[in-house]
């Protein structure tokens, strides 16, 4: 483990949707290549994968579903976001996401400001995104929301202070998340690689060790069990 790392996991647990919902109604969920192709889930209607999610948080009595750091997905391939070069397709997941219905509170994961904010509206993107900035102990780092409602940008402005805990947005519907079932994606980023308003979420294998390095898992922050 890395001083980042470290740095992380020394930090207090953070919740970045909904701080009403307890760690222990939140349940893993695999959406890697080999658990979608097994399944035979149509992971190009937005609506379907929706209510595959539901019916996942039904059947473990759960609220959130959990869980794709560094996970081998097949949800990707539909757009040529991520498969413009198919000896380098993107499909290595650098974020975690958490799954739960759109309009859902999204919460700032430390104090900080917001770095930069844009809407991707891309085909399999991020949709309407956040980007925060913070500093603990002379480390400088970044916390990236993605897949959120268009409003949320709306009350946006760079170098705005926002406290941890603090609501920063709401999750966005597929019309205008990417195209996705509602859910938040979560990153943690060491160096921004002077982007604004978005950052790689999916990286290719010949990729891996870098963006592994530079976005280490959320839940070294999170802590969820």
């Amino acid at each position: 483990m890395n001083d980042f790392e470290k740095l992380l996991l020394g930090l207090k647990s953070s919740k970045v949707v909904d701080a009403s919902i307890e760690y222990t109604n939140y349940t893993p969920i695999d959406l890697s290549s080999e658990a979608t192709d097994f399944l035979k889930l149509n992971l190009n209607d937005a609506h379907v994968f929706e209510h595959f999610i539901e019916k996942h948080l039904v059947k473990q009595k759960a609220k959130v579903a959990f869980g794709g750091y560094l996970e081998k997905r097949n949800l990707y391939k539909r757009s040529a976001v991520f498969t413009k070069n198919e000896a380098n397709d993107r499909n290595i997941h650098l974020g975690i996401d958490l799954w739960i219905k759109a309009g859902t509170a999204v919460l700032a994961a430390l104090d900080g400001t917001i770095h930069s904010f844009k809407n991707n509206t891309a085909l399999g993107d991020y949709g309407p995104t956040i980007i925060l900035k913070h500093t603990y102990k002379d480390t400088t780092f970044y916390t990236l929301y993605g897949h959120l409602s268009a409003e949320s940008l709306m009350n946006c402005y760079e170098g705005k202070t926002l406290k941890k805990g603090d609501c920063i947005a709401k999750l966005g519907s597929a019309p205008i998340n990417g195209d996705y079932a509602p859910h938040l994606h979560f990153q943690i980023i060491k160096d921004l690689e002077e982007k604004k308003g978005d950052y790689p979420g999916v990286c290719s294998l010949n990729t891996l060790d870098f963006y592994k390095s530079n976005c280490p898992d959320p839940n070294l922050l999170l802590k969820i069990k």
